[in-house]
């Protein structure tokens, strides 16, 4: 569009009717400035243009005098007042469907969020489900310990009583081999014979000791049978590795899981370990490797047999 000034006095006349500023500049504009008549004729036929809202670029003259008077006639104010009428329905039209959009909207959310919902829900019971086959089997897996465990305890009794029959060391001897043949990691990879019968009474008192004084919490009784079965295991497994060998008594770990635990600390000592200083230390020289494979084979009863330490 070429550039056009725009007169004020026909602006103010037509705005007056109730036409939005934008549109009659754009009329004005359009038609020439001719007239008033004209511009509202061409907002009539030009309601429905895209563009029909964007403020041209025009000049309005501020010369407030038209040569020529206008009278707008009621056949004008009647389009105008149609015109209008028109704007306002489409406005509600339009409003009304982006009302209509918005709940789609909130209705389609509110779905989805029930889904996402439910699939968690679901997945959480599928977790439940196999969490509870895990502890069934679990739990099948350490009853038969258990009993496994039991006898051996019996035959270990009797043993210390100097009740044991020369039948019955040989049963022992032959359970002792399938056990040992049953995931035992210390005993699979040593056949040194195991410590003196007094050291393996001790060490089941130390490990009994610390679950009767910590009857009350038996996931800390557990953690502590598991942090001296790792330390026991890892000497054994390398013996001359020295950091495996020396223990921090200040540490503040070894404190919390077995330090400050009635029978920890013994326990580690009857494997060999010596007090020295801030540290428990094992010289090379005096790793028994049968010690240590007795200290991991009671170690493993505690953690899967319930009633160990109640007997």
């Amino acid at each position: 569009m070429a550039f056009l000034e725009v007169k004020q006095k026909l602006l103010r006349e037509i705005e007056d009717l109730g036409f939005p500023r934008a549109r009659v500049v754009r009329a004005l504009h359009s038609t020439g400035n001719v007239s008033t008549e004209a511009a509202i004729n061409w907002l009539i036929d030009h309601e429905n243009d895209s563009d029909i809202d964007q403020m041209p670029l025009v000049a309005i003259d501020i010369d407030l005098e038209s040569p020529e008077p206008f009278h707008i006639t009621e056949e004008m104010k009647r389009k105008a007042k149609e015109l209008r009428d028109q704007i306002r329905k489409e406005k509600e039209k339009e409003e009304k469907k982006l009302e209509r959009q918005r709940e789609k909207d909130r209705i389609r959310s509110g779905k989805e969020l029930q889904e996402a919902k439910r699939t968690a829900e679901e997945a959480e019971r599928k977790r439940y489900i196999d969490s509870r086959q895990a502890d069934k089997q679990e739990e099948q897996r350490a009853r038969k310990k258990v009993l496994q465990k039991l006898e051996q305890d019996k035959i270990e009794r009797r043993r210390n009583s100097g009740m044991l029959s020369e039948r019955s060391e040989s049963l022992d001897t032959k359970s002792n081999a399938t056990e040992a043949g049953k995931n035992d990691e210390l005993r699979s990879q040593n056949s040194l014979p195991a410590t003196s019968v007094s050291k393996a009474v001790s060490m089941r008192e130390c490990l009994r000791s610390l679950r009767r004084h910590q009857k009350d919490d038996s996931d800390k009784v557990r953690t502590a049978y598991r942090t001296l079965f790792i330390y026991v295991r890892n000497v054994a497994k390398n013996p001359d590795e020295e950091k495996f060998r020396k223990i921090r008594l200040s540490n503040p770990l070894f404190q919390e899981r077995v330090g400050s635990l009635k029978g920890g600390i013994e326990f580690l000592e009857l494997c060999g370990f010596e007090r020295g200083g801030e540290f428990l230390y094992l010289p090379r020289d005096k790793v028994d490797r049968g010690a240590l494979v007795t200290a991991g084979s009671l170690l493993e009863s505690a953690m899967t047999n319930p009633f160990f330490g109640a007997i």
